[in-house]
């Protein structure tokens, strides 16, 4: 953290002829948001190129508006102004763009075409706008022509870059920038910057790795190379451009490389769900968890659906408008209920005005659809607080933690040599999977629930809808005495991850006392259900038959009760026979 505390000002340096920059430093700044955590000040740097058609890009948002404008009016007279680029619009900068065109009115707004929209609904239909196709450049006078890249991210959709290839400058928006304030324009001392590029990366782009590589490709192809890159903040990259490039290359990299994936689905009305997604997004990264993060409002269908399938968890945060969730959260929702793998973790979250009706209907669609939740859901009312952020982080890292346990569990051991001996139709018959269920009966002369048989099974299925009946296989020497034609049981559906399965993994001979520790209570025929199991059936055994070495119980459902709300059945993976 800075100890030096020093006014609010804009430095305003030359960077080549006629180009100028307009840094407005703030060497205090406290902001709460994850990006500002280092607390080393930054910079909003905006640049003025004085062409025969006078050209502004990237003025600073509102605290720094009247100083800025001052200080704008020194170096040029504000109606000579022709354009003026943005290289993504936000409420913040909206104010100061707002300022200038009271005055200077002949100004032509540059932007993306995501940008018009946005500039329309905020200040009107009468605004004179200018967007730029890749094939067009704009021409400043004589000769000075201005390119453009498309630099859309989830996070800035409208994200437009600018190359002047006449003074071989890049400038780059949110990419090469750092939250530090100093007097240095350029990056001369850049070594000591590695931790702070690492660290605004980390909060800006880490979830957003596969479209800043393709960015990246698109600033490779210029040629000749630039010179600088010039962003929106921090220092001007002079002297590190090729090692920041190719930080940049691995940071995307390593982020693609993590074995573990999750989906994070937002759309953000005024921005305030967009901040809790970039917290949820930095918490996950920095426990090692890769991120794509997806703007419902933005991305296509099909690639939504891409990451359904290849994500190994879901994240999803919405506002709520009039009532209800945005349409384009209805479309995530929709393909996650469709399509989604209903043993991935999921999370919810969301900012609200008044009700917040939409994430509490996301949470119960995806209950209901059989997810658990990887953390408790986030409601955040109004404007997110610093506190807020810090449960945004804490949830994402407990959603990380529950996440990489759960991928754990699953992993598939390559098999043994022993194991690829074993007959290869046997093999393949265990790749028939089952629910893990406690079987408890009561035998006949016992009295006490604890004197109850208990069996762990995993050949369970439903056989019947109407009357609706379950088929059990129990081992011979258990069925011979329990579970005849009229006998009753209770079947206690087990909830993944429960350590009942490992306490009843062990064949348990009858008349032991092993649910003695375990919290009970008694169905109609006395058999005892367990609390901590998922769900429970009480059955009556209508039919069995001999199958080799088990009998095939099937049985009809007399009653039912899900004891838990939420969690995934318990399923058994055979390796070998």
């Amino acid at each position: 953290m800075l100890t030096e505390t020093r006014p609010r000002d804009v430095q305003v340096a030359e960077l080549a002829p006629r180009v100028l920059v307009l840094r407005s430093r703030t060497w205090d700044r406290l902001k709460f948001e994850v990006e500002y955590g280092r607390q080393q000040g930054t910079t909003s740097n905006s640049y003025l190129l004085k062409a025969a058609q006078p050209t502004l890009l990237d003025p600073p948002g509102e605290s720094f508006s009247q100083l800025y404008l001052k200080e704008l009016a020194q170096q040029i007279d504000l109606h000579q102004l022709r354009y003026l680029i943005l290289s993504h619009v936000n409420s913040n900068r909206l104010v100061t763009v707002k300022a200038l065109l009271e005055r200077a009115p002949q100004i032509t707004l540059v932007c993306s075409k995501a940008g018009a929209v946005t500039l329309r609904a905020a200040l009107g239909d009468q605004l004179q706008l200018w967007i730029p196709r890749s094939d067009t450049p704009l021409d400043v006078g004589d000769g000075w022509q201005l390119e453009f890249i498309a630099a859309a991210t989830p996070r800035w959709p409208d994200g437009l870059i600018t190359v002047d290839r006449q003074h071989h400058i890049v400038f780059t928006d949110k990419l090469f920038g750092a939250h530090v304030c100093g007097d240095s324009l350029y990056d001369e001392q850049w070594k000591k910057l590695d931790e702070d590029r690492a660290y605004y990366f980390e909060c800006l782009h880490a979830a957003q790795p596969r479209q800043v590589e393709s960015i990246l490709d698109r600033i490779a192809e210029l040629t000749p190379p630039p010179h600088l890159y010039a962003p929106a903040h921090g220092p001007i990259v002079k002297f590190s451009r090729s090692r920041l490039f190719q930080d940049y290359r691995d940071w995307c990299h390593a982020q693609t490389e993590q074995e573990t994936t999750v989906a994070l689905f937002y759309a953000s009305a005024y921005g305030n769900t967009a901040i809790l997604a970039n917290a949820i997004a930095q918490g996950l990264t920095a426990a090692g968890v890769q991120v794509a993060a997806i703007n419902c409002e933005t991305t296509p269908p099909a690639e939504m659906q891409a990451l359904i399938h290849s994500s190994d968890g879901f994240i999803v945060g919405s506002p709520t408008l009039g009532g209800h969730m945005p349409t384009q959260v209805q479309t995530a929702l929709g393909f996650i209920l469709a399509e989604g793998n209903k043993t991935k973790l999921a999370g919810v979250f969301g900012s609200y005005g008044w009700s917040g009706e939409a994430i509490d209907d996301i949470e119960q669609k995806l209950l209901d659809a059989g997810y658990t939740l990887g953390f408790e859901t986030l409601r955040v009312k109004f404007t997110p607080t610093a506190a807020d952020l810090e449960k945004c982080h804490a949830a994402a890292q407990e959603f990380a933690q529950a996440l990489k346990k759960l991928r754990k569990s699953r992993t598939v051991l390559q098999p043994s040599l022993v194991e690829a001996q074993v007959n290869r139709t046997a093999q393949a018959v265990n790749r028939v999977v089952g629910s893990l269920c406690i079987l408890t009966t009561l035998p006949e002369g016992c009295t006490y629930m604890t004197q109850a048989a208990a069996i762990l099974v995993s050949s369970v299925s439903q056989a019947s809808f109407n009357p609706p009946g379950v088929t059990v296989s129990l081992p011979q020497q258990w069925a011979d005495s329990l579970c005849l034609v009229g006998d009753r049981f209770v079947l206690n559906i087990l909830k993944e991850g429960s350590p009942l399965v490992r306490q009843f993994q062990q064949a348990q001979r009858l008349g032991e006392q092993q649910l003695a520790t375990l919290g009970l209570k008694s169905a109609s025929s006395g058999a005892p259900i367990l609390l901590d199991a998922l769900a429970y059936i009480e059955c009556t055994v209508e039919s069995r038959m001999k199958c080799g070495d088990h009998w095939l119980i099937y049985a009809v459902v007399d009653s039912g009760e899900l004891l838990q709300t939420t969690g995934l059945t318990a399923i058994q993976h055979r390796k070998t026979s």
